[in-house]
């Protein structure tokens, strides 16, 4: 049907439907058909805008510079948003009838200029061109606040200052003080340096003399060590050596009492032995030569006999005439083995 149209748009785009004057319809992400002889469509994007800015100003020193950040914002009230600037479509459905909606980054960044301007007009050149994160700070808080702000219906979400730069020809002259100043310090550095040489010289040479005399000190030490060791061996020997003296002392005289205990020993032996003797002799001497031999003829062998006998024969030779002795015992006595003494 002509006039007859339909309409889809993001979740991020708040609609309103107006007929009569009034709305039908309206929120996000809508879609339907309208009839558009009758109709007025407004589109509000409530999706969070990023805004860059760049203006110049001036600082307390009457210094120029330029500040360069940007803001992020959404709307938070479209329908209020609607009724101080046009968002209407135009009859294709897509674009919008004015140009209200570019306008809207503007007086944002309008009231941003306007606020940093007045917190810098408080800092000179030096001070301003370190103090972005002061800077964002202040003016974020009372960008939040701002009349200007709420009476749109939008909320700041965010506002950087990515830099704050002087002129060329200031900033050049800083440059210049600022290589100066950098070349003294580089001088003093180095002045520095050599001063801290010649005092860590001096503090290696002091730490080498003491060196030496700990080192000395510690010699010392250990050769009084080593001679006390020494002293206290050579005491040691020295009693050791008085205890083997007196060991070999007590020794010999156990000797010597050993060696008479030995000997009267002996003479009470050799006297035991004589007076056994003696006594064995007065006791042979008082008996008779033939019992002595008769007792002595007892355990004899048959040869020790005959050789007894013979002795006994060549005793009384004198009064013996002939004596035949026959070749069986004269052989008998020739193969017998000989007596065991």
């Amino acid at each position: 049907m002509l006039g007859i149209k339909f309409i889809k748009v993001q979740p991020t785009t708040y609609l309103l439907q107006y007929r009569g004057g009034k709305v039908v319809r309206e929120g996000t992400g809508l879609s339907f058909f309208y009839y558009s002889p009758s109709t007025s469509l407004v589109a509000v994007p409530v999706a969070s805008t990023d805004a860059p800015f760049i203006f110049e100003e001036t600082t307390a020193d009457y210094q120029g510079v330029t500040i360069q950040g940007q803001v992020t914002y959404r709307v938070v009230d479209p329908k209020r948003l609607a009724g101080l600037l046009n968002y209407t479509l135009g009859p294709n459905g897509h674009s919008y009838a004015a140009e209200d909606p570019e306008k809207l980054p503007e007086r944002v960044i309008h009231v941003i200029n306007v606020l940093a301007r007045g917190e810098l007009q408080k800092l000179p050149l030096r001070q301003a061109i370190r103090a972005s994160d002061e800077l964002v700070r202040a003016v974020k808080t009372r960008l939040v606040a701002a009349e200007e702000i709420t009476a749109l219906g939008l909320e700041v979400l965010g506002l950087s200052i990515l830099a704050i730069k002087p002129t060329p020809e200031t900033a050049r002259a800083l440059e210049a003080e600022t290589r100066e100043r950098l070349f003294r310090e580089a001088d003093e550095a180095v002045y520095a340096r050599r001063n801290s040489a010649v005092e860590q010289e001096r503090a290696i040479k002091e730490n080498e003399l003491n060196t030496e005399i700990a080192v000395e000190n510690k010699k010392r030490q250990i050769r009084e060590t080593q001679m006390e060791a020494e002293r206290a061996v050579q005491e040691r020997l020295h009693v050791q050596q008085k205890e083997a003296l007196e060991a070999g002392i007590a020794l010999e005289d156990r000797r010597k009492s050993l060696v008479s205990l030995a000997a009267e020993n002996a003479r009470a032996e050799a006297d035991a032995r004589a007076y056994g003797v003696a006594s064995t002799m007065q006791a042979l001497a008082t008996a008779d030569p033939k019992i002595l031999q008769a007792i002595t003829a007892g355990g004899m062998k048959p040869e020790q006999l005959i050789a007894f006998a013979f002795q006994e024969l060549a005793a009384k030779a004198e009064k013996i005439g002939q004596l035949n002795i026959s070749p069986d015992l004269l052989r008998e006595l020739l193969n017998s083995p000989p007596a065991r003494q």
